[in-house]
Formats: structure tokens, sequence, C-alpha cells
């Protein structure tokens, strides 16, 4: 989507995540799902610190003189957390990712597409 719509999603998941702070054991699987989601769509850990400066300058820009060091130093940590979360639970995909040949049946269809294939013909 296009940079606009991106803003609205990172800024639904982070009010997501904030409304689920002290709930972190419903919080942590989601943050770790979305990273392992942004890992497949090519994200780098280098572009979490990107879009962490952006949202502290935007909230810098937004909140003016209430954007205070203490409230810059809890979203700093906050979003800091969450992109821990993500990119570790994308580095680990990773580190446990199987070749896509290994996926690959003698008749040279990927396995995993033939289980879905077959599981919706069998309904």
């Amino acid at each position: 989507g296009n940079m606009q719509q991106q803003g609205q999603k990172l800024m639904q998941m982070i009010d997501a995540a904030v409304g689920q702070l002290n709930n972190l054991d419903r919080l942590v699987p989601i943050l770790q799902q979305l990273g392992q989601r942004h890992a497949a769509y090519g994200v780098m850990p280098a572009h979490y610190e990107t879009v962490g400066a952006a949202l502290l300058d935007t909230l810098a820009r937004g909140l003016g003189d209430a954007f205070t060091e203490p409230v810059r130093t809890a979203w700093a940590s906050v979003y800091g957390t969450m992109a821990q979360v993500m990119t570790e639970a994308a580095h680990r995909q990773a580190e446990h990712a199987v070749p896509a040949e290994a996926h690959t049946r003698r008749d040279g269809q990927r396995a995993d597409v033939a289980v879905v294939m077959a599981s919706s013909s069998a309904t």
C-alpha cells in the first residue's frame, strides 16, 4: 500500500499494542506473527529503526510541548520493545526456514501447496 495507508496501519498497530501493554501474554504472540509477516515482505531490522525515528518525530510535532523527555523515553521504550519482539521472531523464523526445494515433491509440485489443494478438494 501507499505510505499514508502504511502510516495508518502503523498507528493502529501501536494503538492496539499500547492497549495491550498490561496483557503481554496476548500482545507478544501478535507482535511475533507481525514480525514474521513483515520479514516475508522483506522488512529488515534497520527499517524498524527508521520507523521508530519517524514515529518519535511525528509524536514530537503532534504533541509539541507535551512531548517531554519522559514521554519520549516511554514511547521509545514501547516501540523499541515491540520492534525487538518482532525482529527476534523474524530471525527465529529465518533460522528455521527450510529451503523451497525441500518442499518440492517428485512431481515438481510444492508439498505445502499440494496439502492445501488436497484439503480443499476433500471438503
